[in-house]
Order: structure tokens, then sequence, then C-alpha cells
């Protein structure tokens, strides 16, 4: 269990870019990928944007063929992978393919499947409702279509631990490969634009009327959004064999469940968690660069999470540059840690910290380092990825730069 496990391999979609250069390129000049929602009606709902990924042509990754078999969600979680797979220079017959596995997160599976089954049981009935859809739909069926595509048919796993799904599937997969029993893992998160999710949020008053603005003192809520971030994770011994470069190191992760309250967070929970990461990681809290922080921009998030920096971090938090990044691609659910994951590895390998946009107004409650609206250069040695999720569900990743 003693293995040092490195990030290889990188793959992005995002309502701001698709690939790591676009991507990177696009959240260091604060762009913004919020845009009126084009997936269905919003006319009866209070908002109308979200982070959309406008631009995705997913027969760039698919057959057209498989296209058709396929929900959303599994079609970004594929192309995010293709990314990362060939970013890694992996070959096809390069590891065994029992020991090649997956690690995948989400929050809502393939919605947009349930959704269609749905329309369709409520306007002609339950014999209506296509069989093929209902196999399509569980959230493992996602998982089963990034095997058949990749071969991939070592340890297989989903976690649903919404929102921090993603960190979870990273923290596993490192697990799985100290463990022996894979070689490389993809560890992914994935999640399309749902209405469900976007009902749901709109009902808990949770959404924000136009623009996402976490830490500021008149943040109004999240913004919905999709997409799917890849990560390719192999032990050190391996990539410097393979002569492949190397992102960052993971250097330890801690999760806890609070169980304080089905959706409100807890910064004791969020504490917990960064605690435990820092633990396994064996670093101390002034070694820490920077945070990529959960950030959604609702009140009650970025108050306790500012809370559980400070309490950690205590004399230290002030000075440690702590950005969301869900102030640019909206909240993407089961995707977000992921795709935040990913953007610690590019922070570390290239010395930049993306900015929080959107801040107008300081908030005694989140009195930190959010680097607002500019990107900036600093050096990062060591980067922190946050994510919280209902339920009390906490995650922290540790990723360290390559020297």
């Amino acid at each position: 269990m003693h293995k040092r496990i490195v990030v290889t391999g990188l793959g992005v979609v995002s309502s701001v870019g698709i690939g790591k250069d676009e991507f990177w390129k696009a959240i260091l000049s604060g762009k913004s990928g919020i845009s009126p929602v084009t997936s269905f009606d919003t006319k009866e709902f209070p908002n109308h944007n979200g982070g959309e990924v406008k631009n995705f042509r997913p027969e760039m990754f698919v057959s057209p063929k498989k296209i058709k078999l396929m929900g959303r969600a599994s079609l970004l979680a594929i192309a995010a992978s293709r990314l990362a797979i060939d970013d890694a220079r992996l070959k096809p017959h390069e590891f065994p393919e029992e020991k090649r596995g997956i690690c995948f997160g989400t929050t809502m599976g393939e919605t947009q499947l349930i959704e269609q089954l749905n329309d369709a049981w409520v306007k002609a009935g339950f014999e209506a409702l296509d069989a093929q859809l209902m196999l399509r739909s569980p959230c493992n069926t996602i998982s089963l279509n990034l095997v058949r595509e990749f071969d991939f048919l070592g340890p297989n796993f989903v976690i649903t631990n919404a929102c921090a799904a993603g960190n979870f599937s990273i923290g596993y997969a490192c697990d799985i490969i100290k463990s022996g029993r894979a070689e490389v893992m993809l560890a992914l998160g994935a999640d399309a634009f749902s209405r469900i999710a976007f009902t749901g949020f709109n009902r808990m008053l949770a959404v924000a009327t136009d623009r996402c603005q976490p830490f500021d003192k008149n943040r109004k809520g999240m913004l919905v959004g999709e997409g799917a971030g890849a990560l390719i994770l192999e032990s050190l011994e391996s990539a410097l064999k393979r002569k492949v470069s190397i992102y960052a190191e993971v250097l330890g992760y801690g999760t806890s469940c609070d169980a304080h309250h089905m959706t409100a967070p807890s910064a004791e929970g969020m504490a917990s968690a960064i605690r435990k990461s820092l633990k396994e990681s064996n670093i101390l809290t002034q070694e820490v660069n920077y945070i990529n922080a959960h950030g959604t921009g609702t009140p009650a998030n970025d108050r306790e999470e500012c809370l559980a920096i400070k309490n950690v971090f205590t004399d230290f938090a002030r000075k440690i540059p702590v950005s969301s990044t869900k102030s640019m691609l909206g909240h993407t659910m089961g995707a977000a840690s992921a795709i935040e994951a990913l953007t610690c590895c590019l922070a570390v390998k290239n010395d930049a910290i993306p900015p929080t946009i959107n801040y107008e107004t300081p908030d005694p409650d989140c009195d930190i380092d959010c680097v607002p609206n500019i990107s900036r250069k600093i050096k990062v040695n060591i980067a922190l990825n946050n994510a919280s999720a209902f339920g009390g569900n906490n995650a922290c990743v540790v990723l360290k730069k390559m020297v």
C-alpha cells in the first residue's frame, strides 16, 4: 500500500472548453460558460441560465452507431476518458485488460433518459415506455459503456456520493492500484444537464438568477451545469517506465460523512475530511499553496466551507489562495470534483491559479483570499481539492508537484 500514485492523463468536457488545453486557457482567463438553457423550456422557472456544453459533438469520440445506444452522460464520460487515455499515451495492450480498472462518479446518472421515460409515461401511458431506454438508464450503464469502449476489464466501481463523487472515485482508484488489484485506473465523474436537478435546486431556492458568485456577500446561489472530468492514475514506477509526462502526485485523500443534515453543509464535517487528507499525505497546513473550493455560491455552503478552512488552517487560512471554478462552469454535479481535481493538476503543473469570477463585495463570513476575478501566477507545490455533497459526504484530495 506504499506505492506512489501519479496522474498521467487528463480529459475534460465542460461549458468553457473541451480538452485540457482549451479548458485551462478558458478558466485562467475567467471565461464564463453560463448561458441560457436550451435543453428544455425554462419559462416556468425563476432563472433561465446554466452551464450547458453547447459545442459538444459526440461523433468526434464515439461511432454514430454507438451514439444511438447511449445517453448523454455516457457520451460525456467517454469523451473525457478518451481525451485522458490519449493524453496519457496509453496503448491498447500496454497493461493487461484485467489490470485496467474504472472508478466512475455521478450524481444523476443517465437522467435525461429517465426524463424521456417519464414524458412518455405521462403522455401515452405505461405501454408507451421504451424497454431499451429503461435498460440504458441505470447509473452502472455508464460504467458498462466505458468498459465496452476501452476494454478496461479490471475493477469497476460506480460511486454515487453526489457532488463529491469525483473525489471519492479518485481516492478509491488510488487504493485499488496500491492494493495491486489494478495497474492503471480511469478515475472520472460525469453528469449531463438535468431537468430533474434544475427543478430540484430551484425548489430548494438554491439557484441564482443569472450568475454564480462564490464567497461574495450578495451571492444568491448555484447554477446547474454539466460535463465530465477524467484522470489516468498509475504508479510512479509505471509512469517512469513508460516515460510519460506526470501532472501531479496524489499524496492522499480524506473523507467524512457528518450526517449533519440531508442538504445543509457542516463546517465540522468538511474540516474532518481536510484534516484526514493532510494526515494521510503527511503534509503540514503551512505547506498548502492552493485550495480549489467546493464553492457552490450558496450562502450556507460558502460560509461553512470558509469556516472549515479557517478551523483547519488557523493562522494560515487567509494566506492560502482559495478559488471556485463553479463561478465559471456552474455546478456539474458528479463531474464537479473530478473536473476540479483536474484543475488542481494543471495548477500544480503550470504554477497558476484560476480565479473566482463575479466577485464584487467582500463577506466578513468569507474572509479568505478567493483569488477575485483575475488568475494568479504563483508557485503551486501542494494543492487541495475540496468537495461536499448532500447527506454530509465530504472528500478532500491532496495533489503535489513532481520534481
